[in-house]
């Protein structure tokens, strides 16, 4: 069993920086949060990765590429707290996973 994630989840960019998650769904819902799926697009703020060569480079997209495997919501995976998923630069280049920093202790799924 896992953790599921929802709007109230805390996740990070891997250079340290708030992901903000508008959920794709509003109607499943944990302690009054939309729950998460891998339909939604995380939006981060204020990276300040930046390149070797010193071009700035910041994480300002997640997208999710694996979810729960029997937990759907809307017909899409629900997120899991072990959910992979990527960082991406405004290039669309690979930064590193999201980073679950916290949760809601209450709801599981698998």
């Amino acid at each position: 069993m896992f953790t599921l994630l929802d709007t109230t989840s805390v996740l990070q960019c891997a250079h340290g920086m708030k992901i903000e998650h508008p959920p794709a769904q509003v109607r499943v819902k944990m302690n009054g949060a939309p729950v998460l799926t891998v339909a939604d697009v995380g939006t981060i703020v204020g990276c300040p990765f930046t390149i070797p060569t010193g071009k700035p480079s910041p994480c300002v997209t997640t997208q999710w590429l694996q979810g729960a495997t029997r937990v759907r919501i809307g017909n899409m995976p629900a997120l899991l707290q072990t959910s992979v998923g990527v960082c991406k630069s405004p290039e669309q280049a690979p930064q590193g996973p999201p980073i679950v920093t916290g949760t809601q202790p209450r709801v599981k799924g698998v």
